[in-house]
């Protein structure tokens, strides 16, 4: 057995260490070190703990390796340092969480010059945010002492690991007062201010980038922690900080106050985005709150409005005059100047700020015309999907949301006070189903003459589509509408015309369900198994067959035009040009697919049979195929017999009990001439998976042996006799399952000939055989043995399902 052979291997480590003058070197050669320090091993850990080791594993992360060493293993010793340090283990942690002078090793790595080495400051990062996870309380209290902490951490914010230990500091301590005692203490060095400082344009991109991504993700943090403990009655010091009007305008001064730099305006975008998202905390699992309705936890600060509605006109400008770009070159022409990563994100930020729904935001941009400017932009870069989706979402947004509440007048009547300014402006002064019909057309000329279909097409589909979507149904229907009818004459009628009918073409043809290629597949399927083949579904296991439901399709409308006469027509005459060859032109050859009587032959007419298995008789059928033709029967009433093995366990009397001599002339008979014949008194055990019941009274079929007892016969349910001297007519009922299969047989007591209704004509493959097998188990009962039934060699031709 394996057991027996000790394969464990002793790690070399043990050896080594028992050394004297073994160097920590030497055990970080080692192959199996981290696993074996991670398993804690004894001698391992303690040699590790040793002062001089742990003092060489920090320098190992903090020093700069030498620049004569191989680059390829300059790293290896600072690499399994950081691995050893943080394997989390429990004596490691306490060592060097309460060693100051290892701390204060550590804390060096900071105190170098910028830019740090990107790969040690990684490795200083994972060491101490274990530390600040493991060892919280220390570890804070030790960088508290250090006056210059929060300076050196925006001084290397660049380094993108620095940045993330910033923020391994507002998530990893757990104690709740704890985490409040770091925000306070954050907040009192202004690390928020001094964040907000480095998105200026004197500023590298990697600085800018970082801090901004600091901010945000500040933001996120805080709103959703202030949502997982709602018993804390402290505010966020951070978040509230950077929520103060100061704060913001400070932001935007450093961008609009000096030079353009991109850089800089698109970082300072993202944070004002963060700022004005109203989604919930995406633990809760909820969507993003609708346009105007967002709930008052999650609804814009009122001040950051303040704020950004003074700037609205300089980010107008920007989408006028963007800092300078290079001219981009494509494969389908020269871009001059190309949209920007400027002007994109000042249209989201137009976006968002259409999603707060504040009438003095919604004023000035409809008095700086902004929504033209978009538009004109969407129309004239027709490649750019960033910008188009941007430019739907802002269209939507204005199209579906109620009037600001300021936008109402309350001289008016209620039937005309609900009108939204931004609804006016885009129908009347940007002139928007005018534009939208133009495009159209203009694309369409173009595809015709063998030009591409432009790249906003479809946006602008779902944009026609919102605006006759929300004239009919939506909150601002009447308003719309109004507006379209106060259109002049020739425009209405080109809308009218539009909607009727290249829209509607067009969304005929991108909303059809994409199940229904999968309903007609299975249509056809079902119409060829009806007309013209065997449902194999019939003897399959019933707990497998699941139907299934298309919800999806139920109520869809068509009409599946199919020339079911052709196809019949086609099917029947490839059928014949297969069959052909098969069949003997002028033979006397009987029809062995005809329904005929099927005969139980007794022992004495019984061919015999050799015990060939499937694989030996498809080995074999070449060489019978020479010799003879396997369908040519010297006696066609012998050939056509369903003979039964006369040796069934279940048939203890009546016929002859002596069993056949094998024979190697034929092959595909199974022989049960072995079995072990069964006592009356014996249960009988069925192999079949199908679930049989046994009737009250079980009467022979054949009128030769005594009635047995129910659990003599296991196999079947149910036997009825219809009385009758010389012929007898059996009904017998099968459970497979939740379906129950009734096999009629009708035997004349003189021929010994059973009619097998049921089954018989749909054997004609051994696949079906089998199955047949396993709704008919061998030897189950005494009415009936199937264990010979004989199968043809070969298919013949198909035969038409009728029941």
């Amino acid at each position: 057995m394996f057991w027996k052979f000790d394969l464990h291997t002793t790690s070399h480590i043990d050896t080594l260490l028992e050394k004297e003058d073994v160097t920590l070197t030497e055990v970080m050669d080692e192959d199996d070190v981290l696993q074996e320090c991670k398993a804690q091993n004894h001698k391992l850990v303690d040699f590790l703990l040793r002062p001089q080791c742990m003092e060489d594993l920090v320098t190992f992360i903090t020093l700069e390796p030498s620049t004569d060493v191989e680059e390829k293993v300059k790293y290896k010793y600072p690499n399994i340092s950081c691995e050893l340090l943080t394997s989390d283990v429990g004596q490691i942690n306490d060592r060097l969480g309460e060693d100051e002078k290892l701390l204060m090793k550590l804390y060096g790595f900071l105190q170098n010059e910028p830019p740090l080495n990107p790969l040690l400051a990684s490795f200083f990062s994972k060491v101490l945010s274990i530390l600040i996870g493991r060892k919280p309380e220390q570890i804070v209290e030790f960088l508290r002492k250090q006056e210059d902490f929060v300076d050196l951490m925006i001084k290397h914010i660049g380094t993108s690991a620095i940045m993330d230990l910033l923020l391994r500091m507002l998530t990893c301590i757990e104690p709740q007062q704890l985490r409040q005692d770091v925000l306070n203490w954050l907040n009192e060095e202004k690390v928020i201010q001094r964040l907000v400082d480095m998105v200026q344009p004197s500023q590298d991109e990697d600085r800018h980038s970082n801090a901004s991504q600091s901010l945000c993700e500040i933001i996120r943090l805080s709103r959703d922690q202030m949502f997982q403990v709602q018993g804390s009655s402290e505010p966020d010091p951070l978040l509230a900080t950077l929520e103060k009007q100061e704060t913001v305008e400070q932001l935007l001064s450093n961008i609009f106050d000096k030079e353009k730099n991109e850089s800089a305006i698109v970082s300072v975008i993202q944070i004002l985005l963060t700022l004005f998202e109203t989604r919930r905390p995406a633990f809760e699992g909820h969507m993003d709150c609708p346009p105007g309705m967002s709930h008052p936890s999650f609804s814009v600060n009122h001040s950051i409005l303040e704020a950004v509605r003074p700037r609205l006109k300089d980010f107008h400008q920007l989408l006028l005059e963007p800092p300078k770009a290079n001219v981009m070159k494509t494969t389908w022409g020269v871009l001059d100047p190309p949209v920007g990563n400027t002007r994109l994100n000042v249209v989201r930020l137009v976006a968002s700020l259409l999603q707060s729904n504040t009438h003095s935001i919604n004023t000035e941009l409809i008095n700086l015309n902004t929504l033209g400017v978009i538009l004109d932009m969407y129309f004239k870069y027709i490649w750019n999907n960033f910008l188009h989706i941007q430019v739907e979402i802002c269209t939507a947004m204005i199209l579906a949301m109620p009037p600001a509440p300021t936008d109402i007048q309350p001289d008016t009547e209620q039937e005309n006070a609900r009108e939204s300014i931004l609804i006016k402006h885009l129908f009347q002064k940007c002139q928007f189903i005018q534009r939208i019909v133009d495009a159209w057309s203009s694309n369409e000329k173009e595809q015709a003459e063998g030009g591409r279909r432009r790249g906003y097409m479809g946006h602008l589909t779902r944009i026609a589509n919102s605006i006759v979507h929300n004239c009919d149904k939506g909150p601002n229907g009447p308003q719309i509408q109004q507006l379209i009818s106060e259109l002049p004459a020739e425009d209405r009628e080109k809308w009218e015309s539009f909607i009727s009918g290249q829209l509607s073409d067009t969304n005929k043809r991108n909303t059809i369900d994409l199940a229904f290629s999968d309903y007609q597949m299975q249509q056809m399927t079902s119409n060829f198994i009806e007309q013209f083949g065997f449902n194999d579904e019939e003897f399959a296991d019933q707990d497998d067959v699941v139907d299934i439901p298309f919800d999806r399709i139920s109520d869809i409308n068509f009409s599946l035009n199919t020339n079911e006469s052709a196809n019949i027509a086609l099917f029947e005459a490839r059928c014949k040009e297969k069959i052909q060859q098969f069949e003997d032109a002028g033979s006397d050859e009987e029809d062995i697919w005809d329904e005929k009587d099927v005969t139980f032959a007794p022992e004495a007419q019984r061919r015999p049979s050799s015990g060939s298995t499937d694989s030996e008789e498809s080995t074999d059928s070449e060489e019978e195929d020479v010799k003879r033709d396997p369908f040519e029967a010297s006696n066609p009433s012998t050939d056509d017999r369903m003979e039964v093995d006369t040796g069934c366990p279940n048939n203890p009397a009546g016929w002859s009990s002596t069993p056949p001599a094998p024979s190697n002339s034929e092959t595909g008979w199974a022989d049960f001439s072995n079995f072990t014949p069964v006592r009356p008194k014996d249960p009988l055990r069925c192999n079949s998976p199908v679930a049989m019941e046994t009737s009250i009274e079980t009467m022979d079929p054949l009128g030769v042996n005594a009635p047995m007892q129910p659990e003599d016969c296991d196999g079947w349910l149910a036997e009825e006799e219809t009385a009758s001297s010389e012929q007898r007519s059996i009904t017998e009922t099968v459970i497979n399952g939740s379906m129950k299969e009734t096999v009629s047989l009708t035997v004349d007591a003189k021929t010994e000939t059973a009619v097998f209704k049921r089954f018989a004509k749909h054997i004609r493959t051994k696949k079906h055989y089998a199955a047949l097998c396993n709704l008919l188990p061998v030897c189950s009962s005494p009415s009936i043995c199937l264990g010979n039934i004989k199968m043809p060699h070969r298919r013949t031709k198909p035969v038409s399902r009728s029941g």
